[in-house]
């Protein structure tokens, strides 16, 4: 079948409209905080998750080996979700991470600032002023986190299959409207593509951690994409000898697959602690 992908503004119903299409379609739905709970499972320190869950790093932040280390986490934990197939993933840039997968959809959920506003002011008793510093501080965030991690922009509606406005939509005709869309979009073909895809994504996530937390391998920015039957390692490294030492573990790790290097080599590159 599908993989739903929700992007979402605050208070544009996206919890809403997903715990509906789950209902309708019959498809898992992770929710923020299950796949919160997956980073946290897998390593990530909880005590750190605000600094970049959903949100911009801070200049220092973008800094630090924590950046790296939250995003590998965090798309490890993504594309594990992914794997079950049949799911609805929300937020994260799980839309920009799965973005070339055949069978994934992905929807943009907005709504007008009046709208948003007033279900502000009547979920948490607030006043207007209260209700618009949300809406601020939430759309730039998430703008912040999607430029810093996936170096897109979350309000380009080209990047999606479908955008609702839930202003104008009702929770259950929204849902509906996605399932229409899923089930017309997504081939059979596209599927069997989709999960071999997304094991491979996998396969790749999961030797870039092996990299990371047990080789201690001093790549930033490090992560792999895979192009056919090559495994391209990415990222930016002072030192060609460290590099070679990183293909020489996914060689092992992933027979059958041509590796190649796209990391840059900066000399003159710092890391900052």
């Amino acid at each position: 079948m599908a993989i739903i992908t929700i992007s979402r503004q605050v208070a544009a119903h996206g919890d809403e409209v997903a715990c509906k299409l789950s209902e309708l379609t019959g498809y898992k739905f992770f929710t923020r905080k299950e796949i919160e709970k997956k980073i946290v499972e897998l390593g990530f320190p909880e005590s750190k998750m605000p600094k970049f869950d959903e949100r911009k790093p801070g200049f220092f932040a973008s800094l630090t080996k924590n950046r790296d280390e939250y995003f590998n986490y965090a798309q490890y934990a993504i594309l594990e979700a992914a794997a079950e197939q049949n799911v609805i993933i929300i937020g994260r840039g799980a839309f920009a991470l799965l973005q070339n997968v055949p069978n994934v959809v992905s929807v943009r959920l907005v709504a007008d600032e009046k709208t948003r506003i007033a279900r502000l002011c009547k979920e948490f008793n607030w006043d207007e002023k209260q209700a618009l510093q949300r809406i601020h501080e939430s759309d730039t965030n998430r703008e912040g986190f999607h430029n810093s991690f996936y170096n897109i922009d979350v309000n380009d509606n080209s990047l999606y299959h479908l955008v609702v406005n839930t202003g104008k939509v009702t929770i259950e005709n929204a849902a509906k409207t996605i399932d229409t869309v899923v089930k017309s979009q997504v081939t059979e073909e596209q599927e069997k593509q989709g999960t071999k895809m997304i094991e491979e994504l996998l396969k790749a996530q999961k030797v870039v951690n092996k990299l990371y937390f047990e080789h201690k391998v001093n790549i930033d920015f490090m992560h792999a994409s895979i192009d056919g039957n090559t495994v391209l390692l990415h990222g930016v490294s002072d030192s060609p000898a460290i590099v070679e030492e990183a293909l020489q573990v996914i060689r092992a790790e992933m027979p059958g697959y041509e590796v190649k290097s796209a990391v840059s080599i900066v000399h003159d590159f710092k890391n900052f602690q």
